[in-house]
């Protein structure tokens, strides 16, 4: 681990828990609304849904998209030593992640986000050999950019029909796995274009950030004086922000709350880069398997939504709309937990996760040592 960048370890396992109390929401209660809409709303409820929303909502999802960029720029390095040829395998990669995010969108999630990074990961390919200071320029452009569009979006997009949210709530009460399935395959189908937009100019803004702190080397430098200023100029800021857009959102308005967290969200993310690097530390024995775990993320994410699928469906333990919002993000938390220990006890006999295992396969099809 020492020989190694510490830094997107401890990313993806923040990340991870991050991304599940966010997405948790739009399994278990009535979507677009997600825990505003829960039947069941107590104080905890309340105060759940504010800090998930100030904490939590997009800026996890930053951390996310900023390692796909790193990945993209460990790959390169990888390919060149192993004298592989990157260009194939990264298609393939691309191939396979649109592949998985499709199954994922159609069966589990429509909400899902591979199918987006697949997208616009074929971008990032064509940008990959730009310096460092062009890869911060578009990234922060692409960022402000998404700021504008996503706003102009919450603004325009209407309310569900009252018809579509009863269907919903019937087939996610009563319906047959079929049935399930044939509504989140649809849902999937019109959200896809929307999430796209909504989603693909940050997540392109942020990969190519993260290509750029490899290329400069600051992701192998987490006591760098950039990850310091990014603590103390962000860290506070941003959260303090996030929790007054939430609490906007929660207690006043719903669509100013949204676009305030939006504004505000890129802030947070920064600040929590800086505090990553603070405490990306050589681990020990315990946590070197915990961050191993996390290094699985793939897995962890679509087992997050395999199994949390399953606990909300009618099909499953039928929890849908029947918990509050405390009590989802708990269950979220937990089976991430468990995943986790999965994983590490899987990794005492496997050198990869499942899903990574075959994301890997497909990568390599065809491609032969050159």
């Amino acid at each position: 681990m020492a020989d190694r960048a510490l830094m997107p370890d401890y990313l993806r396992l923040m990340a991870l828990f991050g991304i599940v109390v966010v997405n948790v929401q739009f399994m278990a209660f009535p979507s677009p609304d997600g825990f505003a809409s829960a039947t069941v709303q107590t104080s905890a409820d309340e105060i759940a849904t504010w800090l998930v929303g100030g904490l939590f909502t997009l800026k996890t999802y930053g951390l996310f998209s900023f390692m796909f960029g790193v990945g993209l720029a460990f790959q390169i390095r990888s390919a060149e030593r192993r004298t592989l040829p990157f260009g194939r395998l990264y298609r393939n990669r691309m191939i396979g992640l649109a592949i998985l995010g499709l199954l994922h969108g159609l069966l589990f999630f429509p909400g899902d986000i591979l199918v987006v990074y697949a997208i616009t990961g074929s971008i990032l390919y064509f940008w990959r050999n730009w310096q460092v200071a062009k890869l911060v320029r578009v990234g922060a452009g692409l960022l402000v950019a998404q700021l504008v569009v996503a706003a102009v979006l919450i603004a325009l997009v209407p309310d569900q029909p009252a018809e579509l949210v009863a269907l919903e709530r019937e087939i996610m009460t009563e319906g047959s796995w079929f049935e399930t399935v044939t509504f989140r395959s649809i849902t999937f189908s019109i959200l896809m274009p929307f999430i796209l937009v909504f989603q693909g100019l940050s997540a392109l803004g942020w990969f190519c950030l993260g290509l750029a702190s490899v290329k400069s080397g600051l992701i192998d430098q987490p006591d760098h004086p950039l990850w310091h200023r990014a603590r103390r100029l962000f860290l506070i800021p941003g959260i303090l922000l996030g929790l007054a857009a939430s609490a906007t959102l929660v207690w006043y308005d719903r669509m100013l709350g949204d676009v305030l967290i939006i504004l505000f969200a890129p802030l947070a993310t920064i600040g929590y880069l800086g505090l990553i690097a603070a405490i990306a530390k050589p681990a020990g024995p315990l946590m070197e398997k915990v961050l191993r775990a996390g290094g699985s993320s793939l897995t962890i994410y679509l087992g997050q939504s395999l199994v949390l699928s399953t606990v909300f469906a009618a099909y499953g333990l039928g929890a849908w709309d029947g918990v509050g919002p405390a009590m989802a993000v708990i269950i979220a938390v937990a089976t991430t937990i468990l995943l986790g220990l999965f994983v590490m006890l899987w990794r005492t006999r496997f050198s990869q996760a499942p899903f990574e295992w075959v994301l890997r396969g497909i990568t390599r099809l065809g491609v032969a040592r050159s």
